[in-house]
């Protein structure tokens, strides 16, 4: 790995210890802050929504774009942390880089909401969605780390229900296997500088409980991707989740669903957050992804 990508590295393990509390609602206020100093905002619009309950927003840019199709997005976190405002980070992005409208999302948290009330709330957007008038093939959803996870096994869910798909799926270092059989979970808990297994530990704990770890409503790795939209996975060579991309890929694969991947070497777990070249040349390649599912 290169000295610059070292020293940032360095930067971002340090922004990330400010947002490590034991207690869960200073790192839940910590993270939206975090949010906040990643989020350029002047070129964007924000409309809140309430969904049922749900508090959600719509993000767009402030110039003339498309509406025909939009993106659902879910916010990663580890399902105990997170919050649209956390998301910003990415969902200005994606707004900016395809110039569509993005729905995103504050699903119950756990420990106080343990699986499955992320996913009811998430089916419960997706049905506000179809209320509005859009069909699923004109959604593309997206979603980072747990996010990706919620966005896969809602497209599970949808899939078990005979419902219509979503156009496809963006995943930005998704979490998929809650079991921790992949290698990365060995050998980047030291390097990452963003996620620990100690970390994931909790969170399982928190939205999981006792559940079987390898149903795939939890752990989508485990699902049935045959027929499955086009999907596009992105990791960091350096993530810890860098086998939940990769395994998920090989398993898409093996189920004949047209999934791509690309690794962005010496790049950490959803490094699209931080505001660089790389972080948005990913950007870039999810949006070039999205107008070829879209043509």
């Amino acid at each position: 790995m290169d000295t610059e990508k070292q020293n940032l590295m360095k930067i971002i393990k340090r922004m990330h210890t400010l947002v490590e509390s034991d207690d869960i609602e200073k790192q839940r206020a910590s993270k939206d802050h975090l949010g906040k100093l990643l989020v350029r905002s002047a070129d964007m619009q924000y409309a809140d929504v309430d969904v049922d309950g749900i508090r959600a927003e719509w993000v767009s840019v402030r110039r003339s774009h498309m509406r025909k199709y939009v993106l659902l997005y879910c916010h990663g976190g580890g399902y105990n942390t997170g919050s649209l405002k956390y998301a910003r980070s990415i969902t200005n992005k994606l707004a900016a880089s395809t110039s569509m409208d993005v729905l995103s999302f504050d699903y119950r948290l756990a420990p106080e909401h343990p699986y499955p009330a992320a996913l009811n709330d998430a089916v419960k957007v997706w049905d506000y969605l179809m209320y509005l008038g859009y069909g699923a093939r004109d959604v593309i959803l997206a979603g980072d780390s747990a996010g990706g996870n919620l966005a896969l096994v809602l497209t599970l869910m949808l899939k078990e229900q005979h419902r219509i798909l979503p156009r496809g799926l963006v995943l930005f270092s998704p979490w998929t296997d809650l079991t921790r059989s992949g290698r990365s979970h060995r050998n980047r808990n030291v390097v990452d500088p963003i996620l620990t297994e100690e970390y994931l530990t909790r969170a399982i704990r928190d939205y999981a409980a006792d559940a079987d770890l390898q149903d795939p409503f939890l752990s989508p790795l485990y699902g049935n991707f045959h027929n499955f939209p086009p999907t596009l996975i992105q990791a960091g060579s350096n993530g810890l989740l860098l086998s939940d991309a990769q395994d998920l890929h090989k398993q898409m694969i093996r189920h004949q669903a047209g999934a791509r991947i690309t690794v962005y070497q010496g790049m950490w777990h959803v490094f699209q957050m931080s505001p660089f070249k790389t972080a948005y040349e990913a950007m870039d390649q999810a949006a070039e992804f999205i107008f070829d599912i879209c043509r």
